[in-house]
């Protein structure tokens, strides 16, 4: 591959480069919001139904360790691929 056909590539696809990157860290911010956002709801439902603040609190922990997870997942596949 000449050298011009790989600037040529390289200019092509940094708007789509650049727009993926966009949209990872869009997710991965409000993802963050949406979970704390959840698990406030999520509280508040078992409170309302009888359960003490602390068993709530325990319950929907799980959903910070789910994005937790998840993040991490992402980032070992990313990084994997050799694009970190």
């Amino acid at each position: 591959m000449s050298n011009s056909k790989l600037v040529t590539g390289l200019l092509k696809s940094t708007p789509h480069l650049a727009l993926l990157s966009l949209s990872l860290g869009w997710t991965y911010f409000t993802l963050g919001w949406k979970v704390r956002k959840t698990r406030r709801a999520f509280e508040k439902q078992l409170t309302a139904q009888g359960m003490s603040k602390e068993d709530a609190k325990q319950l929907s922990e799980f959903l910070l360790d789910f994005k937790n997870t998840l993040t991490t997942t992402v980032r070992q596949g990313i990084a994997s691929r050799g694009f970190s």
